[in-house]
């Protein structure tokens, strides 16, 4: 199949291409450095000429209010128009578990709006919710740090690895579309608290991690089932203490 992976140069979107490509689709990397703008539409229609697959992964460029909100509506709208006008027969998107329950922020506001865009579109259609990644803890740390202490929740999370979550992908975008949504996660729930904690101490961070119930995340006060996923989720393979083996030696490398 020709599939088009919109932000197809990111983190998920580089690894889903390389797995399609590896299975024999011819798989197209879309981007604005690649010359595909769904926000200016331009590329937009040569790219999705003949596809029978768009799968998007494209990120708002700002976690500001406003302008995440009208990156997603701006981009979907843009985007299903032109599917719809090329005949695509499958739109995929990646979504956020527990974007319902993170109604607090606007980012999330944001893409519970791209949802609908997708649903209320005509077109075949599969949401894939994965939960957070390994590969942001840091980032996670980095928002609750106030002084040399970090401030978090001890509510559960579900992380994963980016991996696990372009294979999932992969998986859904081949098959037959749900009209639905799935839900991807890690195969562990862990504390917040407990997994930044863990994270400083394997990278050698002398922040200390001091436990908050009320601590926000991203502006969201945490409960056990805010960033974990519902049963019959598709869990992902690797375990945070392996990915964090391996992040630990590639953070002494460098």
């Amino acid at each position: 199949m020709k599939i088009v992976v919109i932000g197809g140069s990111g983190r998920i979107g580089s690894k889903l291409v390389t797995i399609l490509r590896q299975w024999g689709h011819d798989a197209l990397a879309a981007s604005p450095a690649s010359g595909v703008d769904t926000i200016t539409r331009e590329g937009l229609a040569e790219a999705l000429s003949d596809a029978q697959v768009v799968v998007d992964v494209a990120n708002s460029p700002s976690f500001e209010d406003k302008l995440a909100m009208e990156f997603f509506e701006t981009s979907g709208r843009n985007l299903l128009a032109a599917e719809a006008a090329a005949g695509v027969g499958h739109h995929v998107a990646l979504s956020v578990v527990g974007t319902d329950r993170l109604q607090a922020m606007g980012y999330f506001r944001a893409k519970l709006a791209q949802e609908r865009l997708i649903k209320a579109a005509g077109i075949p259609y599969s949401i894939v919710r994965a939960t957070q990644f390994f590969e942001f803890v840091g980032a996670i740390a980095q928002e609750s740090t106030v002084g040399a202490t970090v401030r978090l929740s001890p509510a559960l999370v579900q992380p994963m690895a980016s991996d696990d979550v372009a294979a999932a992908l992969a998986d859904v975008t081949v098959a037959a579309p749900l009209n639905g949504t799935v839900e991807v996660a890690g195969p562990e729930r862990i504390p917040l608290d407990e997994l930044v904690s863990r994270f400083l101490k394997a990278t050698r961070d002398p922040r200390a991690v001091v436990t908050d119930v009320h601590a926000r995340y991203f502006d969201v006060e945490l409960n056990d089932r805010t960033l974990t996923a519902d049963n019959g989720a598709r869990l992902g393979a690797t375990h945070f203490q392996d990915w964090l083996d391996r992040a630990a030696l590639q953070h002494r490398a460098a």
